[in-house]
């Protein structure tokens, strides 16, 4: 199985959620964005301006580096990181990725930010 990252920016699964994204019209996202000032923390997509992001955890079913100890342990000072400094940080899997349920998601996320930022 790819790692989450090969899928971000350069996969036909990449193009297939790109369009899924322009269908339900949520803006094109930015590939593997470094979020953070001093670490070299990337996001597999990120909508940097509302500051909302997407991670692809692979390997969940196969023991792979996102739920073994050291991995995980290293994605939650990463996640802790990116809330700290206002992010919201949303996680699906390599087969949710090009779902409904996936852009639904990223679109209300985008919408609370809307919705904050006119407030």
């Amino acid at each position: 199985m790819a790692r989450a990252r090969d899928f971000a920016g350069t996969s036909a699964q990449d193009l297939i959620f790109r369009a899924l994204c322009k269908e339900e019209g949520v803006p094109d996202p930015v590939a593997e964005h470094r979020f953070h000032p001093e670490r070299r923390w990337r996001f597999d997509y990120a909508w940097p301006e509302a500051q909302v992001a997407l991670e692809v955890e692979g390997g969940v079913w196969t023991r792979g580096r996102h739920v073994r100890g050291a991995g995980f342990t290293r994605d939650m000072e990463k996640y802790n990181a990116a809330a700290l400094m206002g992010w919201i940080v949303l996680r699906t899997t390599p087969e949710r990725l090009c779902s409904p349920e996936t852009v639904g998601m990223v679109r209300r996320a985008l919408d609370l930010r809307r919705e904050r930022d006119a407030s």
